[in-house]
């Protein structure tokens, strides 16, 4: 840690919010130089849905590099990165109905972003997004200007231009139809909004405060985008790959999008990859015209296919990811009540769940007194009042269970009370 402190520069984060050595990890654990282990319910912000180091994704990787496989490509035709398309086609796109061109966008979600912000305005001619209140996008200037969060914004130095930001569904309250006031202005000639290119939208809000769309709003924004002829984007970074149970998270709503943008759990083992996903008459670009060099990062496309393989072909994930969501939203249902001190608000969907705090600052000691404990979580929203769970989704139930007892036993820790949750009890109801 010495030697981080000294060199990296200062806009470093989680090693100052967990401050200790990591070694080696495996499953849902991640042991420090001292040996103590800890329980990960943080999952790499969302990239390591399968867990850390899954035996089937490490030996795909292994035993290509041990057959000097091509690691870097451009975007050069290699094996791995056919083997990939074919598998994606055969395991996610044909048996939703879906039919998308893929594009290697550079090895990060904000890639996959500014890929699909130039692309929609490209198509339409029109220069003018539509976001939405807490979405976050990414940390380059076209993904920043479609973020919300007014202190990731700022490190822009920069006015952030040729967006309009609207309110996320339930952001003005229940009552409200936020859709109706987009709707209201798109079609004023009056109103100063420029016909917009796009919408851009998350169908949960990560790290704005695990804020869910409702399906409704979903279908209502789908509607309204081809009513006007705006491209709909997706952005399903953080809560796809099954996030929330189907492979996208878009899929209950009923909805297609123009254009999808995917990375974090894409290459299944933490390594980059990033794709943004294109109806194909979108797919305008002159060759070389969006590029970047590392585009072909083949060990990313040797285990992406080896998590499609071993996860995607049947729908025991779905199920599974059903089932302990479940079981995370009701023990959270039960702390929220157990310890009306926190002013807890329960939110999520799938196996993205969070507890929203008031005062904000709570959320904050609850994730540092688990970390005491041995558990990685983080907090999110423009305030970190969301304690927010995230953890990987194979996780065994016995490991579950010992989050949430911990999360119990921290809320108490930091109320100065008795722990209330009786958790174990819950479980066996």
């Amino acid at each position: 840690m010495k030697t981080i402190e000294r060199l990296e520069s200062e806009v470093r984060a989680y090693c100052r919010q967990w401050p200790v050595t990591f070694v080696s990890a495996n499953g849902s654990r991640m042991t420090d130089a001292g040996g103590r282990r800890y329980l990960d319910l943080f999952a790499g912000a969302g990239s390591l849905n399968y867990g850390h180091n899954h035996p089937a994704l490490k030996a795909a990787v292994l035993a290509y590099l041990g057959g000097d496989g091509v690691v870097h490509s451009l975007d050069m035709a290699t094996a791995a990165k056919e083997r990939f398309l074919e598998t994606f086609e055969r395991v996610v796109l044909r048996p939703r109905g879906l039919d998308y061109k893929v594009q290697f966008t550079g090895p990060t979600g904000t890639n996959s972003v500014e890929a699909a912000l130039k692309l929609a305005r490209k198509v339409t001619g029109r220069h003018r997004v539509v976001s939405f209140t807490n979405s976050f996008h990414g940390m380059t200037l076209g993904a920043l200007a479609v973020t919300g969060n007014a202190a990731k914004r700022s490190g822009a130095g920069m006015p952030l231009g040729s967006t309009a930001c609207f309110p996320f569904d339930g952001y003005l309250g229940e009552e409200v139809d936020t859709l109706g006031l987009l709707e209201a202005m798109v079609e004023d000639a009056g109103s100063g909004l420029d016909r917009p290119a796009a919408a851009i939208v998350e169908t949960v809000q990560g790290e704005g405060g695990v804020n869910v769309a409702s399906h409704r709003w979903l279908r209502g924004l789908s509607d309204l985008c081809r009513r006007h002829g705006m491209l709909l984007i997706v952005d399903d970074i953080q809560v796809g790959n099954g996030r929330t149970g189907p492979y996208f998270s878009f899929e209950p709503a009923g909805i297609t999008p123009d254009i999808v943008c995917l990375s974090k759990s894409l290459s299944g083992y933490g390594l980059p990859l990033a794709v943004t996903l294109i109806r194909p008459e979108l797919d305008v670009w002159s060759p070389g015209e969006h590029n970047g060099t590392f585009r072909g990062h083949n060990p990313a496309f040797v285990t992406a296919t080896a998590a499609l393989e071993t996860f995607w072909t049947d729908g025991n994930l779905s199920r599974e990811v059903a089932r302990k969501a479940g079981r995370m939203e009701a023990a959270l249902d039960h702390l929220a009540q157990a310890y009306p001190e926190l002013g807890g608000e329960v939110r999520g969907r799938g196996m993205l769940q969070g507890i929203a705090c008031e005062p904000a600052s709570l959320a904050g000691e609850v994730a540092e007194a688990a970390f005491d404990r041995g558990v990685i979580l983080e907090t999110s929203g423009a305030e970190g009042q969301v304690i927010k769970l995230l953890p990987p989704l194979v996780i065994d139930d016995d490991d579950l269970e010992e989050g949430l007892t911990v999360l119990d036993l921290s809320m108490a820790d930091v109320l100065g009370v008795a722990a209330r949750g009786e958790l174990e009890q819950l479980a066996t109801v």
